[in-house]
């Protein structure tokens, strides 16, 4: 069974949901995904560092990246993290709405 870190920004965090749902239950994919902020609260610079470093740890133990890009839309994050599972020779799957 393959391991896949959820990448993609959180303007679609909803969509993000309902595709680690349909990773996990249809493709028998274990899913790590974001850290999502309760409704209405913004984290501190502090808090966003550590959430950064705790998603590369994901990826780090995990067998690829799936890349929500949603009407062709990869953010700067999403960027980095895509290089950085290069660097690390994890597979990158793209899903494209």
């Amino acid at each position: 069974m393959k391991t896949f870190t959820i990448c993609g920004s959180m303007r679609f965090e909803k969509e993000m949901q309902e595709i680690a749902y349909y990773l996990e239950t249809q493709k028998g994919y274990t899913v790590l995904q974001c850290t999502y902020a309760a409704a209405g609260t913004e984290p501190a610079a502090e808090e966003l560092k550590a959430l950064e470093l705790a998603h590369y740890r994901k990826i780090d133990i995990s067998d690829g990246i799936y890349v929500v890009n949603i009407d062709g839309y990869i953010g700067e994050s999403v960027r980095k993290e895509i290089a950085y599972a290069k660097m690390h020779g994890k597979e990158i799957v793209y899903h494209c709405n």
